[in-house]
């Protein structure tokens, strides 16, 4: 039986972080494979909303970045300082193609959705696709139509459609159980290594190798 190490990740979809977060991870798990090829490695995604009181169309993606850094000063360092990191992480931003800042929350529950009725596999395809459709290619991931085209993209029958309406019951689904929930205040992306050793922040791949590794051997010498 291999051992195994479980990470849960909280993260939104608004966040460049958390795509750059999400990246990093992927190499860490790959470098982690060659490594330890008999630890089974199983990932959790948890949506955890930034802007719960974004109003449900979406406000204008560049009035609100202004409002939020102040001049358009700012919004410019900000924005070179994601490109920077997302080219590292081999992520060509594409800010000038976003127009809305989206209400996530029928995102969220498509992505709860499929963590529930998809494979592991297809839940984080689905993840993958919505971050590149709102970060590289401008589409507007708050619209109930994008998101029902993208999870026919990924797989998904219409079957999903009816938990992307918040005006239905099916549409509040919950997320499914969560082994750890995380401290008030924390920013996202958040890793929870075996819900023992947190990381906030857009770690850097061998930062979350390090984690990985450190938790292996923990286990190990609790044996």
């Amino acid at each position: 039986m291999k051992q195994a190490l479980n990470i849960d990740v909280f993260f939104d979809l608004v966040c460049p972080w958390c795509l750059i977060g999400k990246r990093n991870l992927a190499v860490a798990r790959d470098r982690f494979a060659v490594l330890h090829p008999e630890v089974q490695v199983s990932v959790k995604w948890h949506p955890h909303r930034l802007l719960p009181d974004m109003p449900r169309e979406g406000v204008p993606f560049e009035a609100f970045y202004l409002a939020r850094l102040g001049s358009p000063e700012a919004v410019a360092m900000r924005r070179e300082q994601v490109r920077r990191a997302g080219t590292a992480a081999g992520i060509s931003f594409a800010f000038d193609r976003i127009q809305m800042m989206p209400n996530t929350g029928a995102a969220h529950r498509l992505i709860n959705f499929a963590q529930r009725f998809g494979t592991p596999k297809q839940h984080e395809r689905l993840i993958e696709r919505l971050f590149v459709g709102y970060f590289l290619l401008g589409e507007n991931i708050g619209d109930t139509a994008t998101l029902a085209r993208i999870a026919l993209e990924c797989g998904f029958t219409g079957a999903s459609k009816a938990y992307l309406d918040v005006s239905t019951e099916r549409g509040s689904i919950a997320s499914p159980e969560r082994t750890y929930e995380m401290p008030p205040g924390s920013g996202v992306p958040y890793f929870v290594f075996d819900r023992c050793q947190a990381l906030s922040g857009a770690q850097q791949p061998q930062t979350l190798l390090t984690a990985m590794q450190t938790m292996v051997c923990a286990e190990r010498l609790e044996r």
